[in-house]
């Protein structure tokens, strides 16, 4: 009997504890704010500031957010003695070098020693979500609230903020962008599109910045474009296969991965250029699709090469591995002597430090940058500022209007925007051609996206029409052919660039 009271004691006991653990747990968990508080503190921060900053934020709201997304807590470092701007100088180091190793491997140990305290048995392999080979960050997985502010009270810690926060997540949102870049068979001839030779498509759109007139000039032959976006179709050869036909030659495609997805069956990452959205197909087509023979649109620099990066899913920057993927994107493109310009139609309501190191890293090796400004879907419904990383000073931000000079249906402006393309009718909303997912018949596209891709390959006409120039140089031609120019608009920066005075 003794000891069958014994017994249910030790149970009883065993069963407090664990009560105890799980309501400790929960208590602990219901301090977390809400996604409709973090969400509401966003968009009012958005309204008022117009940028959500989260090194500003307080350690809760970190925490918080880690708590309502993957734990994967973005870490920037540097070793405490570090005297140099890491926005001039993140380029130049070397995180092999012993000081920036033994700066890494503190930050490691005091995340560590944090996390043991609720899971003692957690290893390196457990806490490290991404491996990263070039610029001075660790993404983690972070669960507990004070190891969050011991890192904030480090003289090594840069930054540690949430890599996979955003407001709104949805099923409905995931994918953003998506969807319906497919052949249009109604397009009219000297409505949507004009013939070109041998036998392709100038989009409508191309008139109001006198790309025709570029092109007597120059075709954006030896200049290589990065589209940073959703990938290319394995089906549209005009971006494969058929890169090289009619007018077009001499250039190379090539179709690269940074976003990291795990495979169904196996047990590794898998990278995969191929476009399963649509969106970095038609970004990539109004850039540099060929002036072929085969009906298809042309794009804007019709002789340019082209690296197609996938590095996210759909438009909307709100997962861990997409904040990984762009910014492994723009140090690839940082450290290519090859690539001069890239585009990136992406972003995300928050800001992210982690993404910033990267276009810096990129921007001071030279490459021109361009950004698209925002467009509206379900996630920004109300807000039409612009979005990050466009709002970035490192950033060329590009946005779209209407042929009428007003702010296109969906498109953000604001006081960040550099240029404007005319890529909607007011008649009736048209948007510009590109190629479709797969075949030769055109599709269309609209949004800052399509603005920005045409904007790069305006760029690339001018570089090829002046290959000594620099990026700045580069740039001045273009701010000069602005309709606005020697003005900025506060919504429309310097207005519609001509191509042909930018490459007179």
């Amino acid at each position: 009997m003794k000891k069958t009271l014994a017994l249910l004691s030790i149970l009883l006991w065993v069963y407090a504890c664990d009560y105890e653990r799980e309501t400790s747990v929960e208590l602990t968990q219901k301090e977390a704010q809400s996604r409709n508080e973090l969400d509401d503190l966003i968009w009012s921060t958005m309204k008022t500031k117009g940028e959500f900053n989260w090194n500003l934020q307080s350690t809760q709201v970190v925490w918080s957010a880690l708590q309502q997304s993957d734990q994967v807590l973005s870490v920037g470092f540097k070793p405490a003695d570090y005297a140099g701007d890491l926005k001039e100088t993140i380029h130049t180091i070397d995180i092999q070098e012993n000081a920036w190793k033994n700066a890494r491997k503190a930050v490691l140990d005091l995340i560590l020693k944090e996390e043991r305290k609720a899971k003692p048995s957690l290893n390196l392999e457990e806490l490290i979500a991404f491996e990263e080979e070039i610029l001075p960050v660790l993404d983690v997985r972070v669960t507990q609230l004070s190891t969050i502010e011991a890192l904030r009270k480090s003289p090594l810690v840069r930054y540690a903020e949430p890599m996979g926060y955003e407001p709104a997540l949805n099923t409905a949102k995931s994918s953003s962008g998506c969807g319906g870049y497919t052949e249009d068979f109604g397009l009219q001839l000297g409505s949507d599109y004009t013939n070109l030779s041998p036998n392709a498509k100038a989009s409508w759109n191309h008139s109001f910045h006198n790309i025709a007139g570029a092109w007597t000039k120059t075709t954006g032959s030896g200049v290589k474009i990065m589209i940073i976006d959703t990938g290319i179709s394995p089906n549209q050869d005009n971006l494969g296969s058929q890169f090289n036909q009619g007018s077009s030659s001499g250039r190379t495609v090539e179709k690269l991965a940074t976003l990291r997805e795990w495979q169904l069956f196996g047990t590794g990452p898998l990278e995969s250029p191929n476009d399963d959205c649509g969106h970095g197909t038609a970004m990539s087509g109004v850039s540099t699709a060929p002036r072929g023979t085969d009906g298809n649109a042309a794009g804007i620099a019709y002789n340019a090469g082209l690296v197609g990066v996938r590095a996210a899913s759909d438009v909307y920057l709100d997962a861990s591995r997409e904040v990984k993927g762009v910014s492994d994107a723009y140090t690839l493109a940082g450290n290519r002597s090859d690539i001069k310009i890239t585009s990136m139609s992406l972003g995300r309501i928050t800001s992210s430090s982690q993404m910033s190191d990267a276009i810096r890293y990129a921007y001071n090796k030279g490459k021109l940058i361009f950004c698209a400004g925002g467009t509206s879907f379900g996630f920004t419904a109300g807000f039409v500022g612009v979005i990050f990383p466009a709002t970035m000073s490192e950033v060329v931000a590009v946005t779209g209007i209407k042929d009428n000079g007003s702010r296109c249906e969906a498109c953000h402006d604001g006081s960040q925007i550099d240029f404007v393309v005319v890529m909607e009718r007011s008649s009736n909303g048209d948007h510009p051609i590109t190629t479709a997912m797969s075949g030769n018949q055109p599709g269309t596209v609209g949004g800052s996206s399509v603005a920005t891709a045409q904007t790069a390959g305006i760029a690339a006409l001018v570089w090829s029409r002046f290959p000594s120039y620099t990026r700045d140089q580069v740039l001045n031609k273009l701010t000069t052919s602005g309709s606005f120019y020697p003005s900025k608009s506060g919504s429309f920066g310097w207005g519609v660039i001509d191509a042909n005075l930018a490459t007179n």
